[in-house]
Parts: structure tokens; sequence; C-alpha cells
């Protein structure tokens, strides 16, 4: 990343006649390792323009996924560009993510009515319901979803998940359990 952030750093600072970094902060890479963290990763950014008040609802939200999956839904298709959601967690399909666009779009909606009061922009109406299925407390959720790239540093999922994940890549400790355990193990 550091190879492909420069040289836009350096020609952006040369049009705008400026020094210092181009980007607000460092790129981070973080490994989403079960639907929980996947749904939770989605719906920070595709709340983003929400508490930014850029936007009141998601589908007004301009160059997001969600827009376009709205977008590609009233049409009654999935965006190519994007994973397709499959709409069966339980099925073992080899490319999509598990879970039900509708879904997904409720859980957004409501997400975002839970920011209330949090930072300049939310979506007005009442807490979700279907974090139940996720596994997730209410509070856990909108903390994952304001604080997401604070919470976890690496990798993202259950505590079991993480376990896995760092014996996978041969590390000799599991970075961000106490989050997982806190957040995503917490209903």
């Amino acid at each position: 990343m550091r190879s492909l952030n420069e040289p836009i750093a350096r020609q952006a600072n040369r049009e705008d006649n400026c020094t210092g970094h181009f980007w607000e902060g460092r790129f981070k890479s973080q490994a989403l390792l079960d639907e929980g963290a996947l749904l939770s990763c989605m719906a920070y950014v595709d709340l983003n323009p929400v508490r930014a008040a850029i936007a009141s609802t998601p589908e007004q939200s301009d160059f997001t996924s969600i827009q376009l999956r709205i977008k590609a839904a009233i049409k009654g298709k999935q965006p190519t560009r994007l994973l397709p959601f499959t709409g069966n967690e339980h099925q073992n399909k080899a490319k999509g993510i598990r879970f039900n666009l509708k879904d997904y779009l409720i859980l957004v909606d409501e997400t975002g009515r839970l920011l209330k009061g949090d930072k300049r922009g939310a979506i007005n109406g009442d807490t979700a319901t279907i974090l139940a299925r996720l596994h997730i407390s209410s509070e856990s959720w909108l903390k994952l979803t304001r604080d997401f790239e604070v919470i976890f540093t690496g990798a993202v999922g259950t505590a079991e998940h993480l376990c896995e994940f760092s014996e996978h890549v041969g590390l000799q400790r599991t970075h961000g359990i106490a989050s997982a355990q806190a957040c995503l193990n917490s209903a």
C-alpha cells in the first residue's frame, strides 16, 4: 500500500503546492474472519456519510456500496462490481456473503438509528432486532460500528475465529481477543 499511496500523495502535493500527508491516516489491513466481523465493517463504512451528516439515510449516501446495492435491488438485481449476498448464512456457497441483502439493509438502517446523539448524524428510529441473530448486543454493535478501526488493529472476528486465525498464520499471541470477547461474543 505504501508503494501505491506515496506516488499519489506526491502528485497531489505538487498539484496543491503543499507538503504533508495526503491520506488522513495510515493504511490499515484487517482480516475479517467471520460474518459478524464482515457485516460490522461493511456497516461501519456504509454509515460513514450518515455519521458525518453528509447524508440522512443510507440510500442517499453517494459513493457507498450500500447505495449501489439499493439501486440494483430496486431493479431486482445484485450489483456486478460487488460480492453478492447469497441469502442463506447456513449454506456453504463458494462465493458470496452468506447473508440476505434485505436483512443487511435493515441492519444498516437500524444501526444508523442507534447512532442518535453519537456524532453529527444519525437515522431516526429505535434499536435493531437483527443483532440477536449475530449474537451481538446492541451496545457492542454500536461500539463496533462507531470505533471499528480503534477496537481492532489486525484480524477481526469472534474469539474462537481469532484463535484459529492466529494458529493458522503462526502467531504466538492472539491480538484483539479482549475486544472480540467484549464486542463480538457479547450476546
